[in-house]
């Protein structure tokens, strides 16, 4: 049911009862490795261009929380998903292979969150038994696409992110074991007037603090109420501008209860800059890492925003600045 202006509170608490992490050969060297289901050791994973390669990895990861979740294919009524590239190509051509009755989502590297919180939806309103929430994205295919081709070797400011080659996908069930899902807030545009596209950090932080902020108003719970507040992809420069925003706006989260997925999935390297992004960056450190400590008991509630700048090659050819949006899930463990 709707609680609030624009959140959801889910009355069945939806399973999370199969959840996968698939990373390309950079995401094997970073501290989150073992966390992964399967690690590609080259970035064309086998096929003819990086486009086809990032289908594959889409197709791999719902295949996996598929398993992972005691099903079958034919067993999931829906599929939702989205990536980076131009029309979803690659979810797009990931549901021909995969058969499953889908919805095409684009919330760039919101994705994750967004598709997670619609499966919710169907799976708590009865509209659906099973459905899979699926994204992914590739280095090489991005860097080709909003930036300039990794090839050409051009200079990156400091302020610039690294695009996590990987997919992540959750299949969300009526009942069973496994995390659920309790809530979740649909984020507004917020834009600030920013038109780098190497600064997304800087450009998607109010995003995140709108969310946030409406988030606990809606469900009218204290700061303190989750264990972990995990941003998307904000990496050293939006984390920083949103541990400032927060308290700001009367937002009291304790520092040490707030964390950044693009910060968590390559830790210190200095080859990455700010941080990793992309819309594999939330989707495998949620569906990875973090559901895997949240099983363990290390947290009993987190709470995940995943942010996304809504830019487009055609909209920064033509001067515009960049529309960015958060959406926000509340996951709880089983035993909750």
């Amino acid at each position: 049911m709707r609680q609030g202006h624009q959140s959801w509170v889910f009355s069945t608490r939806p399973v999370i009862a199969g959840s996968s992490a698939i990373g390309g050969p950079f995401e094997a060297q970073g501290p989150l490795a073992e966390d992964f289901d399967t690690l590609h050791g080259h970035l064309m994973i086998g096929q003819d261009s990086w486009e086809k390669a990032e289908r594959v990895l889409i197709e791999e990861a719902c295949d996996k929380a598929i398993e992972k979740a005691g099903l079958s294919r034919e067993q999931i009524q829906f599929m939702l998903a989205g990536d980076l590239m131009n029309q979803t190509i690659s979810s797009n051509f990931s549901a021909r292979t995969l058969a499953i009755p889908f919805l095409g989502l684009f919330g760039a590297c919101s994705t994750s969150m967004e598709g997670l919180a619609l499966a919710s939806l169907l799976v708590d309103s009865q509209a659906a038994d099973y459905v899979v929430a699926a994204t992914g994205s590739h280095n090489a295919a991005a860097e080709k696409q909003y930036r300039y081709p990794t090839e050409y070797g051009s200079q990156k400011p400091p302020t610039a992110q690294w695009t996590v080659t990987g997919a992540g996908a959750a299949v969300v069930a009526r009942s069973g074991t496994g995390p659920r899902v309790a809530a979740a807030t649909i984020g507004k545009i917020v834009d600030m007037g920013m038109s780098d596209p190497f600064n997304m950090g800087g450009a998607m932080a109010p995003a995140a603090l709108s969310t946030i902020e409406t988030h606990f108003r809606d469900l009218q719970i204290p700061h303190d109420y989750y264990d972990l507040v995990v941003t998307g992809d904000l990496g050293k420069v939006g984390h920083s501008i949103l541990s400032e925003l927060l308290p700001a706006h009367n937002i009291h989260i304790p520092l040490e209860r707030y964390v950044d997925c693009g910060m968590l999935v390559y830790g210190n390297n200095p080859t990455v800059l700010a941080g990793g992004s992309g819309c594999a960056c939330c989707a495998t450190v949620t569906y990875g890492h973090l559901l895997r400590r949240l099983k363990q008991g290390e947290w009993r509630r987190i709470l995940v925003v995943a942010t996304g700048a809504l830019l487009s090659p055609i909209s920064y050819q033509q001067g515009e600045s960049i529309p960015c949006i958060a959406h926000a899930v509340a996951i709880e463990a089983g035993h909750v």
